[in-house]
């Protein structure tokens, strides 16, 4: 699923963790043993629901077997997941390989929790660089990821061939486009704009494409990325509802025919199959001026190694999880579960064999981590820009000054 959560309460949780860690000693694992043959180990993620939990078991028995290990898992729901690390830190019972949102991987790391990858024979060769960004801490790799997800922009059809609509390659073209597609019981195109880090994720492929950046939210290129979402509404081709709707509110609208345009990621692609009079196509997040690159974040988790007193488990952990990223798991995954392979040289191979995915392997080439810049700080940035959306859609403040407001001055 997307990625774009559960930034919420890591930074705190993180804090705790650290302490917590400080407390009894970053190393310590109930499960560890005498550093003899390993014969088992413990695994935490938090695809607790089908079809992915069952899709995702597979992969690790199959990693399993391979090493002669069994694999005792744990699932459990997202917004739990980092409780239960501190939970598992301050008692010692931090699992063997632990899974963790991308943009959740620095913090844990910082706090000192998890093993260095490269120490343990592992590295990030061809991984697209924004997955990278997103798993190092301090120049050491902490994490790797098998698949990865991104946005773009679904479109009908049938709705644009009967308008004599183009997929719009352009800001202009995608107004003129939701304009003309809108009548009647129908929007032009349907996006998430809540209060929630899910609008903030919404929102970066149009600030990052026009060269916005959330080390500076206060510059004419974020401001003009947020003048095209108040466009879209002011003009009536978008619903003000997308204040409150989420991402699967918007692919509901789609469905159902309510709306003929869409921003979403592949992981409504199962839920779209569902209905197959609905016709639709993706391509890449439109451009404002021609000679940009459309660049959208990067969603997706990643399988970290914890500190470990017994080595030999921390060893065979971290070929556990070399083997959830070898190039077979990553197209395995990838095609199951409607994800792209993370390393760049299966791309192609992939976008040839899941046709449907092509403008996402396109796009994900590009994609950015939300954690590559700001680290931590992510999280604050993200709400800044989420209170900004607010203000400008509801009329509260200009696309020009919402970031100021949004932000304290």
């Amino acid at each position: 699923m997307i990625s774009s959560k559960r930034p919420t309460a890591v930074l705190a949780a993180a804090t705790a963790l650290a302490l917590a860690l400080a407390a009894c000693g970053a190393s310590g694992n109930a499960n560890s043993g005498n550093g003899g043959a390993v014969s088992s180990l413990t695994v935490l993620d938090y695809y607790n629901n089908d079809p992915d939990k069952a899709l995702v078991q597979k992969g690790l028995d199959a990693c399993g077997t391979k090493l002669g290990v069994t694999v005792q898992r744990e699932t459990v729901p997202g917004d739990t997941l980092i409780q239960k690390v501190l939970q598992q830190a301050s008692s010692k019972t931090l699992p063997d390989v632990l899974m963790l949102d991308n943009p959740d991987v620095q913090q844990i790391a910082a706090t000192g929790a998890l093993a260095p990858l490269n120490d343990l024979g592992l590295n990030a060769d061809g991984v697209i660089q924004g997955m990278v960004d997103a798993t190092s801490y301090q120049g050491k790799l902490y994490g790797l990821a098998p698949v990865t997800n991104t946005i773009a922009l679904f479109y009908n059809k049938d709705m644009l061939a009967e308008a004599g609509v183009q997929p719009p390659k352009t800001w202009d073209e995608l107004k003129a486009a939701a304009q003309k597609l809108t009548k009647p019981g129908r929007y032009g195109i349907a996006f998430n704009a809540n209060a929630t880090y899910e609008g903030s994720w919404q929102f970066l492929p149009a600030m990052w494409t026009n060269g916005g950046d959330e080390t500076d939210l206060k510059s004419p290129q974020v401001a003009e990325a947020l003048q095209l979402w108040v466009d879209l509404v002011r003009s009536g081709s978008a619903s003000k509802s997308v204040i409150n709707w989420t991402q699967g509110d918007a692919k509901d609208q789609f469905v159902a025919g309510k709306a003929a345009m869409m921003v979403n990621g592949p992981w409504q692609i199962p839920a779209l199959q569902e209905s197959p009079k609905v016709k639709w196509d993706v391509v890449t997040f439109p451009l404002n001026k021609p000679d940009q690159t459309p660049i959208a974040p990067l969603g997706g988790e990643a399988w970290t190694v914890p500190l470990n007193k017994d080595q030999a488990k921390q060893q065979k952990a971290a070929d556990f999880v070399k083997c959830l990223n070898s190039d077979e798991n990553e197209l395995a995954w990838a095609k199951a579960r409607f994800t792209l392979p993370t390393r760049t040289a299966l791309l192609d191979q992939y976008a040839e064999e899941v046709p449907s995915m092509k403008a996402f392997a396109e796009q994900v080439r590009t994609a950015r981590s939300r954690t590559g810049k700001l680290g931590d700080k992510w999280p604050e940035a993200a709400k800044v820009i989420y209170q900004a959306i607010q203000l400008a859609l509801t009329g509260k403040a200009s696309a020009q000054d919402a970031f100021k407001q949004a932000s304290g001055g």
